[in-house]
């Protein structure tokens, strides 16, 4: 009974203890000070980067240690847990030195060059593309000709201010990293991680100009996807132009040039997202035809097709953004003058006509399955979109996904045509729509699409869904891997698909 005193002292003393650490944010929300024990960083620099930079070491445990030429007039753009000095005192007792400044600022370093010998230097720093061009060694290759007793990294240069304050959110999450040193990248990968990022080894400090040049291009997997949505509108607007505006003009002297801003507009994107859909099952439709011819699947695709398959993420979201403008437009419509005066017009000549009734069930019939078909291939199209987020993507397992973008978006494409048939009808076949001898907009993108459905309802024949599953599964027609399908063919069926 004597001990139990002593031990309820002890309990509560551990209760006592804060459940949160000590560097959490504080009331007015600068960061707390961290335990003097946390591994020490330096840093030196005092922009927007280094102060981001310097947000999220301190969040994840680090002490750190900002050099600045000013410190006065700097320490309070920082969190008050980070140490702001001259650069002399923060590079003293760091290991590891983040370098957060412009190259043509690495030469003012060069009076520390004894304090720094033996340390790490990161370099997160990023050209110019004219200094990209002009220059035909890296940053860090240049910071590396200037310290030679130092050890270069280059990393984090590909993540912005904006992701270090805000954490690390899906596709931005790799930092890449490269180094001549391995011991050095095995450190900065360790803070990285720590930092709640993934780090990507590119090898030696000479990939640090193809690390530095990431940042410098602007979309590079949208370029020829983009020029190809652009390509087709312009085809199709101009197409749309001579048949609805310049034909009537020409024929009867009617001006219709106000089409030009809106309805022309309006009746090009759809045909663009229904092409452009049709692009994105297109490929898969070709690798399985050559597949097939080829009898095995280990030979390389052409490097049109292969780009073309890399590229289908991108055509299909350009597919359904051209659907949803096509669907904004649509609602627009009816606010504008013109479509009131055609219905003032219209009623006017009922009048004069003494027809009390104006009601053709066929074409009331056909918008309304038009409108409703419409709508859901819209729909089903923003799924695929949505599915497209990383976010997520990373969510769903591979059967999910392939399921998401293979069948619902052959069920988009089959809606989408089904849409296109219903608001054609039977104009294909009226000489009245043949303007100039052109056929109608819509029979021109019918033609990709039912060449991707028909040769889908092909693969689904026994004949040929047997032998490309067989094919896919790693069986060649002229090879020694020859096998027989396993009598559950459901178990087939579940193997994946181009």
């Amino acid at each position: 009974m004597s001990q139990q005193p002593a031990v309820a002292t002890q309990v509560s003393g551990e209760m006592d203890k804060p459940l949160i650490s000590c560097r959490l944010v504080d009331s007015d929300g600068s960061l707390a000070e961290t335990p003097s024990e946390a591994p020490k960083v330096g840093i030196l620099g005092s922009g927007d980067f280094a102060r981001s930079l310097v947000t999220r070491l301190v969040g994840s445990g680090f002490s750190v240690v900002v050099g600045s030429r000013n410190p006065k007039r700097t320490a309070g753009l920082f969190p008050s847990a980070a140490q702001v000095t001259f650069q002399a005192e923060a590079v003293d007792s760091p290991d590891v030195i983040f370098v957060a400044m412009f190259r043509e600022h690495y030469s003012s370093l060069c009076g520390l060059s004894d304090q720094l010998a033996g340390k790490i230097l990161v370099d997160v720093s990023n050209p110019t593309e004219q200094e990209h061009l002009r220059h035909r060694e890296s940053n860090a290759e240049y910071l590396a000709s200037l310290f030679p007793t130092c050890t270069v990294v280059k990393a984090f240069n590909v993540i912005s201010a904006w992701t270090l304050q805000s954490g690390p959110r899906d596709g931005n999450r790799q930092v890449p990293i490269c180094s001549d040193h391995p011991e050095a990248k095995r450190a900065v990968s360790e803070m990285v991680q720590a930092m709640g990022f993934m780090p990507v080894d590119m090898g030696s400090l000479v990939s640090a100009r193809e690390v530095e040049a990431m940042p410098l291009r602007l979309l590079p997997g949208w370029k020829v996807p983009a020029l190809l949505a652009l390509g087709l509108f312009i085809f199709f607007y101009i197409y749309n132009f001579v048949r609805d505006v310049l034909q009537p003009y020409v024929r009867d002297g009617k001006s219709k040039f106000y089409k030009l801003p809106v309805s022309v507009v309006n009746t090009t994107l759809p045909c663009v997202a229904y092409v452009l859909l049709s692009l994105v099952y297109l490929p898969g439709v070709l690798a399985a035809a050559l597949q097939l011819h080829r009898g095995t699947k280990y030979r390389r695709f052409p490097d049109w097709l292969d780009h073309w398959l890399q590229h289908r993420k991108q055509i299909g979201l350009l597919s359904f953004f051209c659907a949803a403008l096509h669907a904004l437009y649509s609602f627009c419509l009816p606010l504008g003058r013109v479509n009131r005066y055609e219905v003032v017009n219209l009623a006017i000549k009922q009048v004069l006509a003494n027809k009390s009734h104006l009601w053709i069930e066929e074409e009331v019939w056909r918008m309304e399955i038009y409108l409703s078909l419409g709508v859901l291939a819209l729909g089903t199209l923003s799924q695929l979109a949505v599915t497209s987020l990383p976010s997520i993507a990373n969510s769903l397992n591979w059967r999910e996904f392939s399921f998401v973008q293979s069948t619902l978006g052959f069920v988009a494409l089959v809606l989408s045509t089904l849409h296109t048939l219903t608001y054609g009808w039977t104009r294909a076949f009226e000489d009245s729509h043949y303007k100039f001898y052109l056929p109608p907009t819509f029979t021109l993108t019918l033609l990709v699409p039912c060449v991707v459905i028909l040769a889908k309802g092909l693969f689904l024949l026994p004949c040929f869904r047997r032998k490309l599953s067989r094919i896919r599964r790693g069986w060649e027609k002229d090879g020694g891997v020859k096998f027989a399908l396993p009598v559950d063919h459901t178990l087939a069926q579940k193997t994946s698909h181009v």
